[in-house]
């Protein structure tokens, strides 16, 4: 009877995953549709403890074992409630990644324990082996994507010959997984040398790929998480951890195909190519003819306040500056004078998928006036003023006009369409991918120089004083 309850609980579930996940696919349902799945996930934990282990579940357990498992869910809980809560806005993609890597390492713990109960079987030992190595090197490479996106390993790291480096690792550990497999060998010792050789194989995998390349690695790694998550469904039978799993790797595949897609580049270039280290950089580098002008806060007030329609490019510098609720302030007060605001939307602006989403979503700004790339960029031709916030690259008209630039190619917000152009900078720094941004020599650019957070600010109280 409790077995045919669990089944149930298991399905409901599954359900809510998939719900959960299609309603993640829109900014307005995606707060209810994470709920919804956490809901779901809850439902799984409560009916496993209870209900699993020979339909006896609960009362068949020692009390030691149920008191370890309940401290360890709430110290669990405990962490990850605070951390998500006290996280600024600039520190979302290092979370993201860190949280992603503890289910990669949960997977490889699953697969150092079952490993001994399962040798012989090469069925099981299959999902085992597997889950432990993706496991491994999803959690290793999360670590040092976490690194990245903090600045501790702020540049990438590049050996002779790094690609044929990495191939070896890789056929070498799925070679020594193989013989795990087949051989029937029980040794710990060999399992715990493949479960380093896992870690290593991960710290190598994502230390050569330059930061601008973060947000496409860290999707990877996440479809990396939810496959070795299937594997642990494959080995227990358990479908709603297997549904859970598949749902998590196809998406972040998905996701990870859409952002290659967004920077025209093939999953193998972000791979192998290091986008944003100083000598792709230095690679595509070109002199840019014309000169920088700045415009005062009272001109760029006047400005925006007497246009029709302004369009605000939001990038990282404004997440740094944690300035999205004064620019919220800035479109109501425009949108007060009768002036159209909308938002453009890269697909790579920020450090991880969806960042500038999150970004104005805490703030409050209407979902609907955040406007994906492939409809945005039509309207720029009838855009009076574009008010760049932070953002560099996914402006920059290098990736139409430079063939020699390492951005060639990557769609771009036709920004440089628009009648004036303001462009917030904290300096003249370049971005991610190391190169100078044309559009800011554009006869029609003006540069605010100054923190994203002050600079509009001082912006809003001109406005207010018209």
């Amino acid at each position: 009877m409790n077995n045919n309850i669990l089944e149930v609980t298991y399905l409901i579930a599954s359900v809510t995953f998939v719900i959960g996940l299609k309603m993640m696919s829109n900014p307005k349902s995606a707060r209810k549709g994470n709920l919804i799945a956490a809901g779901g996930m809850t439902l799984a934990i409560i009916g496993t403890i209870f209900l699993y282990e020979n339909g006896e579940g609960f009362t068949s357990r020692e009390p030691i074992k149920v008191g370890l498992i309940f401290l360890g869910i709430g110290i669990g809980t405990i962490i990850g409630w605070m951390t998500a809560k006290k996280v600024q806005m600039t520190k979302m993609p290092e979370l993201v990644s860190m949280f992603n890597g503890m289910g990669g390492a949960c997977a490889a713990l699953i697969g150092l324990m079952e490993f001994q109960h399962n040798v012989g079987n090469t069925g099981p030992q299959i999902a085992v082996i597997m889950g432990m190595i993706i496991g491994s090197v999803s959690f290793s490479g999360s670590v040092i994507a976490f690194l990245k996106l903090n600045g501790t390993m702020n540049k990438p790291i590049r050996l002779p010959s790094y690609n044929i480096i990495n191939s070896a690792i890789l056929i070498g550990v799925l070679a020594y997984a193989g013989y795990m497999i087949f051989s029937g060998t029980s040794s710990n010792v060999l399992l715990y040398l493949l479960f380093a050789a896992a870690l290593f194989y991960g710290i190598m995998f994502v230390i050569p790929i330059g930061g601008a390349d973060m947000p496409v690695v860290i999707s990877l790694l996440n479809s990396f998480t939810g496959l070795a998550a299937a594997f642990g469904g494959f080995l227990y039978g358990n479908k709603v951890m297997l549904t859970g799993g598949i749902l998590v790797g196809s998406a972040g595949t998905l996701l990870t195909i859409v952002m290659c897609k967004a920077m025209n580049r093939p999953l193998s270039n972000v791979i192998f190519g290091a986008f944003g280290n100083s000598d792709a950089a230095a690679a595509g580098t070109s002199s840019v003819n014309g000169s920088i002008k700045d415009i005062t806060i009272s001109d760029a007030a006047t400005l925006m306040n007497y246009s029709k329609k302004v369009v605000i490019v939001p990038g990282y510098g404004l997440a740094v500056a944690q300035a999205q609720h004064v620019i919220h302030e800035l479109e109501n007060l425009l949108e007060e004078r009768g002036v159209e605001v909308k938002y453009a939307i890269h697909p790579v602006a920020g450090r991880m998928p969806g960042h500038m989403n999150v970004l104005l979503a805490e703030s409050n700004v209407d979902y609907g006036k955040l406007v994906e790339m492939e409809e945005i960029n039509p309207e720029f031709n009838s855009t009076d003023v574009v008010l760049v916030v932070g953002a560099n690259d996914v402006v920059n008209p290098a990736a139409k006009n430079d063939p020699a630039s390492p951005i060639y190619g990557m769609p771009i917000l036709d920004v440089e369409n628009a009648q004036h152009i303001l462009v917030n900078k904290s300096s003249m720094n370049a971005g991610y991918a190391g190169i100078e941004n044309e559009l800011f020599y554009d006869p029609k650019t003006s540069m605010l120089f100054g923190d994203a957070k002050a600079v509009l600010t001082k912006l809003v109280a001109e406005i207010k004083s018209m």
